[in-house]
């Protein structure tokens, strides 16, 4: 039996091989966007499953409120970690001290590389499930000991073992190797740490941290954490204990301890859902992953509402099958069957032909995602979700085929009095408006995308980035070496100014509180990004003072003095800002400044959102870890680069020179929207395409069955303009009634999307009408390319074919 239909289907599919063609291809292509999509997904989904205690590892996130708003960061203070070990340890096998994320110099007999790595507390290599190749973690709690990963090690020694060789890090501080573990995968949270030194060496050589050991107010590390068993039903217990116990604000003076608490993301999180909106855990890649689903499912549900039209279509030229086949004996679910068994060819080499589509373009879309999607071909669950995603699109888009022109009647069929009811037709005329809708609605939001991203690009980041770049100090060499690299590249000309930072251009590394002044709110909660610069630093980045001066070059005039942005000064209520006296930190500690100056404000963070409010202090080079510099114009670009670089290997030869575009850095920025814009664009495409094609197929259709009506028209006197508009009108209208619906439903969703944003684009009418304007044009050339061509035929011809 199944034979016989494959058969029969095979002679069905050749005999009306551009109904197959444009069916096949509609299909395939909605089933290329979703298998994709479905690869990645899942790709996604694997992320960090390679650590053996996955579900048990979570990081511990401080989370402040700051006029009324919750803000979370990974960013905690070390008297937290003494707490959960001496109070709370029964409730967990691990609990991890870690440096933040930072790149350092690792050396070897003066041979340097300019790495990643962290600081991280013993029990790490438990926690992290290391796969060591030599040496174990045995000698691992030595102060002075290290593990460096596979590629660092190969970099280094070649194929040698290396345990018990002796490294430098930043050219300062020695260590010893003590095992080399495999790298970390792409799709790990650690990707990219090759090596992780103890929690000790860090402590010994940063006095900052040493000093940071009973200071609550310092919030400059990581910490992670492995439960002991089965404790997710009391994490939140635990926390509210810490919280009472540990941060209240008896133990703390700082006002800002009353408005922070704590909590713990689990390692599941970590990739997928680590965005936090007023506290709460809605954003992340997964958006991305929903709002991709939806435009997976979006376009493969119109292609199979393309296949269900043009089937249907056809119910006039397959009504005497089915006549005679019910004559014969047939009964309705032999032919459903039938009808199903033909859909179900059709999208299994649609599904062929989508799979050797994805296979060619999955290097272009892991390149361009900077992910790592491959095909598991040795997976069972694989081929499994492949042979059910198959038997749903046979049955949803044969089914209203299949039941439809099984209904047939057998005496009408063979009379040959079949025609299609108006019901049908109204139907039809349903799907072609609801996938029009659809990928109209996909085509606005893709608008309103790119048109988001442009505007964000359009605004004005404070400074001038270009020809500015900024290179990391990443070791004591560094320091000291100033003013001799700044005078010899000035005295070259290969730059117009050179400064220093404690931050890069396009972020801010520290944040403090404890700030007072007279006339302060004693309910403000402070949270203020805190930026040390030396006196250059506006000349070198062009910033525009708006009030006051800029820091002065005459040895430590300034030492006390602070330039304010426009968020702080606003943030903190101050209506006349220059002269005033700031009070930063508390006892004995405490030091008073003066505010000489106010700047725009330079966009450090989410170029969507407000401008963080900043605090600029002078400095000597002392808390400094960026060196700005700004190219000079006429030199090519290259050559100062080079200049540059024989300056710095004259002065620090111990460091590999290693520079970044600011104007690159900035826009990375826009990199998560922008790939979510074009991405989106091309599946919208690709929808509309479907369309399209279904449309062009329905017209040819309409076309030849209405082609006597044309002829006797004609020969009546009916012009070719006229018969272009009686056959295309009835398709232009349902692509009218299309425009009329998406636009409001495109505007209302894009609007609510557009939310997330502070810093947003109106929506303007343009970003609607245009993407409807060229659809109905791009319809009405599909529709007329047959209209015409059918009108044009010769009168006596289509009257003799029929």
């Amino acid at each position: 039996m199944l034979r016989h239909y494959l058969r029969i289907s095979w002679r069905n599919l050749l005999r009306n091989r551009s109904f197959t063609f444009i069916n096949i291809g509609g299909l395939a292509i909605g089933m290329t966007v979703a298998l994709l999509i479905g690869l990645w997904i899942f790709s996604e989904y694997q992320f960090d499953k390679e650590f053996k205690n996955y579900d048990s590892i979570v990081q511990v996130m401080r989370q402040d409120t700051i006029e009324g708003n919750i803000e979370v960061s990974s960013a905690i203070p070390i008297p937290l970690v003494k707490l959960l070990k001496n109070k709370y340890n029964q409730y967990f096998k691990h609990i991890i001290i870690g440096s933040l994320d930072e790149d350092h110099i690792l050396s070897y007999h003066n041979k340097p590389l300019a790495i990643s790595g962290m600081y991280m507390d013993e029990g790490v290599e438990d926690m992290l499930s290391l796969k060591m190749i030599y040496g174990n973690y045995d000698n691992f709690s030595d102060p002075e000991s290290i593990l460096i990963s596979q590629s660092a090690s190969k970099a280094f020694f070649g194929n040698r073992n290396p345990i018990g060789q002796n490294l430098m890090i930043d050219n300062e501080y020695p260590v010893e190797v003590a095992g080399v573990y495999e790298d970390f995968k792409k799709d790990n949270s650690f990707n990219g740490k090759n090596f992780i030194a103890t929690w000790n060496q860090f402590l010994k050589s940063n006095n900052w941290a040493k000093e940071a050991e009973d200071d609550w107010g310092n919030n400059s590390f990581q910490l992670f954490a492995e439960l002991a068993g089965n404790q997710s039903s009391q994490y939140d217990k635990v926390i509210t204990q810490i919280i009472q116990n540990g941060f209240g604000k008896e133990n703390i003076p700082n006002l800002r301890a009353a408005h922070s608490t704590f909590r713990l993301l689990p390692m599941r999180d970590w990739h997928l859902r680590n965005r936090f909106e007023n506290g709460v855990q809605d954003g992340g890649l997964i958006t991305q992953i929903r709002l991709y689903s939806f435009i997976g499912m979006l376009v493969l549900l119109i292609a199979c509402i393309n296949f269900m039209n043009l089937y249907t279509a056809r119910s006039e030229r397959k009504s005497k099958e089915v006549g005679i086949r019910k004559a014969l004996g047939s009964i309705r679910n032999q032919l459903i069957l039938q009808f199903y068994f033909e859909t179900l060819l059709i999208s299994v080499i649609a599904s062929i032909i989508a799979m050797i589509i994805v296979c060619m373009g999955l290097q272009w879309f892991n390149n361009f995602y900077e992910t790592v999607v491959i095909i598991p071909w040795h997976n069972l669950l694989f081929w499994g979700s492949f042979l059910l995603f198959i038997l749903i699109t046979t049955l949803f888009a044969g089914s209203y085929p299949a039941f439809y022109l099984s209904s047939i009647n057998a005496i009408v069929a063979l009379k040959g009095k079949f025609r299609v009811g108006k019901n049908t037709v109204n139907s039809r005329k349903v799907l072609i408006v609801g996938q029009f809708s659809i990928s109209l609605i996909l085509i606005i939001a893709t608008c309103v995308i790119y048109g988001q991203i442009k505007f964000a690009e359009k605004r004005n980041p404070g400074y001038n980035k270009d020809q500015l770049i900024t290179i990391r100090m990443k070791s004591k060499d560094f320091y000291g070496k100033y003013d001799l690299i700044r005078n010899e590249l000035l005295k070259k000309r290969s730059i117009i100014e050179m400064s220093e930072s404690s931050s890069p251009m396009t972020e801010v590394w520290t944040y403090n509180d404890a700030f007072d002044w007279e006339g302060k709110d004693p309910r403000l909660a402070q949270r203020y990004g805190t930026v040390w610069v030396t006196p250059n630093y506006g000349k070198t980045v062009n910033w525009k003072i708006i009030d006051g001066r800029d820091f002065s070059n005459k040895g430590l005039s300034d030492s006390t003095s602070i330039i304010l942005n426009e968020a702080a000064v606003k943030y903190m209520g101050l209506k006349d800002p220059i002269g005033k006296r700031i009070k930063w930190g508390d006892g004995p500690e405490a030091k008073f400044y003066e505010v000489i100056g106010v700047v725009k404000n330079l966009i450090t963070q989410s170029p969507y959102h407000a401008a963080l409010q900043t605090v600029y202090f002078w400095d000597n080079e002392q808390n400094c870890n960026w060196m700005i510099l700004k190219l000079n114009n006429w030199k090519g670009g290259q050559e100062a680069i080079s200049n540059i670089e024989s300056v710095f290997k004259k002065y620090i030869p111990e460091a590999p020179f290693a520079y970044n575009f600011v104007d690159q850095n900035y826009k990375q920025k826009f990199a998560s929207e922008d790939r979510v814009g074009t991405l989106a664009a091309l599946f919208a495409t690709l929808a509309i395409f479907i369309c399209f094609i279904g449309l062009f197929g329905l017209a040819s259709f309409m076309a030849e069955q209405r082609i006597k009506e044309i002829g006797i028209r004609k020969v009546l006197g009916a012009s070719v303009v006229q018969l272009w508009l009686m056959l295309s009108k009835n398709f232009i209208y349902l692509v009218i009634i299309s425009i009329v619906i998406s636009i409001p439903f495109g505007w209302y969703i894009m609007n609510l999307w557009l939310q997330n944003y502070n810093y947003r684009i109106p929506i303007n009418g343009w970003l609607l009408v245009l993407p409807a304007l060229l659809s109905l044009i791009i319809a009405l050339l599909t529709v007329s390319w047959h209209t015409i061509r059918a009108a044009k035929v010769n009168p006596v011809k289509s009257i003799e074919t029929e």
